[in-house]
């Protein structure tokens, strides 16, 4: 079995940092050799700053997989699935690289920032970097706990790595978003009814009664089921960001098969025929969105030469 990148499933962590590129164009070869040596990078991190709990991951975007790797491809990569209807957005932004960097510590993302920095050089130009925080006991700025249907345990590795044999195997799709949330306006709005909004109880995370539970609620619509009727899975990494002047949600979401995602997504911003979308979305927008594959520690350090 290939080794999976260690930050794919890890648990979550205080701090975390995340880091888009794009390649400058003629450097793929030297950026292939830097990635072949990141696995090491990282190892060396977490075991010089073990209290920290570090763990880091790279992606490459699927615009730009083909000219890094052209030999060979994940067969479900593809650019993120942008979707519009009425008011409601959801934008491709396509980046080449994407770092996530978490630690229980924000100076220890800082460092990896910089050596990151270091060996990538002028290969890369930074587009963003988004720091991100744990807020309370795990909670989004809107009050309420994130990430609440997560697989635990080992459940993790098989929501999230591919298993079919081949190079991928070990590797897992990944989107990610940058949410804006508007405050203000969710603050404004009685508890009671962002509880109907989410899904949830604020206080304790418990479910609302099915019989309560509307069609427009987060909990309903990010809820999505297969051909076999099973739930379809996504292990979700996202984080908390902001400041005073903005405030919003770095939505990560890692899982086996290309198209889950996309499914959930749809579910929420189109709805059901009765026009029963996300509610949620009323308070939040999405700024950014990108599709990429995080391939296994093997497939980096052969630089992308696996049968």
């Amino acid at each position: 079995m290939a080794r999976e990148q260690w930050g794919i499933c890890s648990e979550a962590n205080l701090h975390g940092l995340h880091l888009f590129f794009n390649a400058h164009e003629g450097y793929e070869p030297a950026i292939r050799e830097a990635l072949s040596q990141l696995p090491k990078l990282f190892e060396q991190l977490g075991d010089q700053f073990s209290e920290a709990m570090f763990s880091g991951v790279v992606a490459i975007g699927a615009n730009f997989w083909s000219e890094l790797y052209p030999n060979n491809k994940p067969s479900g990569l593809k650019p993120f699935p942008a979707m519009r209807h009425e008011d409601r957005h959801m934008p491709a932004v396509p980046v080449d690289l994407f770092f996530q960097l978490r630690s229980d510590r924000q100076d220890v993302n800082y460092i990896a920032s910089q050596k990151l920095h270091q060996l990538f050089g002028e290969m890369v130009e930074l587009i963003e970097q988004v720091p991100c925080f744990r807020y309370l006991d795990g909670r989004d700025l809107t009050g309420f706990v994130k990430g609440t249907a997560n697989a635990k345990g080992r459940k993790r590795r098989e929501v999230a790595l591919v298993t079919e044999p081949g190079p991928f195997v070990g590797g897992s799709y990944l989107h990610v978003q940058r949410y804006r949330h508007h405050l203000n306006r969710w603050q404004r709005t009685p508890t009671e009814e962002q509880e109907l909004i989410i899904g949830r109880y604020i206080k304790d995370n418990a479910k609302l009664a099915p019989e309560d539970l509307p069609e427009t609620a987060h909990t309903f619509r990010a809820r999505c089921f297969n051909r076999e009727g099973e739930v379809i899975e996504l292990l979700r990494q996202g984080m908390p960001y902001g400041n005073l002047n903005t405030q919003g949600l770095l939505f990560l979401s890692y899982c086996k098969e290309p198209d889950s995602f996309e499914k959930i997504l749809a579910n929420m911003v189109f709805g059901s025929d009765a026009g029963n979308y996300d509610h949620l979305l009323n308070y939040t927008t999405a700024e950014t969105g990108a599709a990429f594959f995080a391939p296994s520690i093997d497939y980096l350090e052969n630089q992308g030469n696996l049968d």
